[in-house]
């Protein structure tokens, strides 16, 4: 299958051709400052690398979608979803993790309203 053109990167000023909208230059650039300006600054603090480890954990525990399961599908975990949100009080407990594909946390948050 062919592959999409490479456009310009998005950032001001560099012309460099890349895949994605920014070149690898200027990705980390980019997400370095989303993280300090845009993003709400206690989110590093509820999703760090504690996070990272009991999303990894439970995902290897759980390699299936639990919603794609019920409905009698196979599909491979793509995300670990809170049932209780963490700001609305929910903790990294195991019973409040759900592993989901990206289709069905999609879904989930769309139903809620969060996005």
């Amino acid at each position: 299958m062919p592959r999409k053109p490479k456009r310009p990167c998005r950032y001001p000023g560099c012309g460099r051709l890349s895949d994605g909208p920014y070149c690898e230059e200027h990705r980390k650039a980019v997400r370095d400052d989303y993280n300090r300006y845009e993003r709400a600054p206690d989110s590093n603090k509820k999703y760090g690398r504690c996070w990272k480890r009991i999303r990894d954990r439970y995902a290897a525990a759980h390699p299936l979608c639990e919603r794609c399961l019920k409905e009698g599908r196979y599909t491979p975990v793509e995300e670990v979803h809170h049932i209780v949100p963490i700001s609305q009080g929910g903790t990294h407990a195991r019973d409040n993790l759900m592993s989901l594909c990206r289709s069905c946390h999609t879904k989930i948050h769309h139903d809620l309203g969060d996005r």
